[in-house]
């Protein structure tokens, strides 16, 4: 701005910076509830293939296929307790780069706020300054001009507070100077600090655009990897099924469950009714007689 005491300029500057690490902690917020969200779905999928049944009466080639199953639905429960671990890590230095950050520019804050502190003051000092002067300049061409309708009896009375005056002019002149070459030297170094400053809030903006764009590559990253070791799980599945042979798993029932090797015989028809009733009865012998 070409108003010397305007902050308009560094005040944008300083709301984006603001903004910028506003939105480094949006994104590390977005990490832990992520998280969060993998280490509940990791446990609930450890405890469904530990807890829950799943054809545990299956026999041989499909029960190891089910054993394997169950196994890498444990491992992929894992894999998501290890990505949310990992999502806290790069959460944690995120925080710790904004927090970096915000000490280091903390530092030419207050740098850049001492310095416009200074420069207000002595611009408003030298603007005081500056309005006395002219309000003595008036004063001085009056005297000047009526000096010679005074009678002599006050001559030298308003001679004195001419003098007075002038003298009076003279110093805060002289102060005026001073001032606007001291106010030129403070802006100066402002100028020279400003300069700095923005350089530095570049940098610094240049920094958190590449750590922000390469944290969001690397969590990209780190779900395309969770995704090929989930992937490699349920490939270990789909193996573990290719042999899964439903005639070796029916040939061992038979084997584990079989009572011989022979069937019952056939039962065959006796005819009872008629033969019962082609045999002729047969006498009854006599009684024998008791002896005495």
């Amino acid at each position: 701005s070409t108003d010397l005491t305007s902050t308009v300029g560094y005040d944008s500057i300083i709301q984006h910076l603001n903004d910028g690490r506003k939105n480094c902690k949006e994104f590390e917020d977005f990490l832990k509830e992520r998280a969060i969200i993998e280490e509940k779905y990791g446990k609930e999928l450890i405890n469904l293939s530990k807890k829950r049944p799943c054809g545990q009466t299956e026999l041989n080639t499909l029960k190891r296929s089910l054993d394997v199953f169950k196994q890498q639905i444990d491992n992929v429960g894992q894999g998501h307790i290890q990505l949310a671990q990992t999502l806290r890590e790069e959460a944690k230095k995120m925080e710790d780069f904004r927090e970096k950050q915000k000490l280091h520019r903390k530092k030419i804050e207050l740098i850049m706020e001492a310095i416009h502190k200074n420069r207000n003051v002595q611009y408003k000092k030298t603007m005081e300054v500056n309005q006395t002067t002219c309000c003595f300049l008036p004063c001085g061409a009056i005297g000047d001009a009526v000096l010679h309708l005074l009678s002599l009896s006050h001559f030298w009375q308003l001679f004195l507070k001419l003098a007075q005056t002038k003298s009076a002019l003279e110093d805060s002149d002289r102060s005026y100077q001073q001032s606007v070459t001291t106010l030129e030297k403070i802006r100066e170094e402002w100028q020279k600090e400003h300069i700095k400053a923005c350089e530095f809030f570049e940098t610094q903006e240049c920094e958190r655009i590449n750590y922000f764009r390469n944290a969001l590559w690397l969590h990209v990253n780190q779900l395309s990897l969770g995704c090929v070791q989930n992937d490699e799980k349920y490939e270990e599945i789909r193996k573990s099924l290719e042999i899964c042979s439903i005639e070796k798993d029916i040939d061992f029932f038979v084997n584990l469950r079989k009572t011989g090797s022979l069937a019952p015989a056939p039962v065959l028809y006796e005819n009872y009714y008629n033969t019962q009733r082609n045999v002729t009865p047969a006498r009854s012998p006599a009684p024998v007689p008791l002896s005495r």
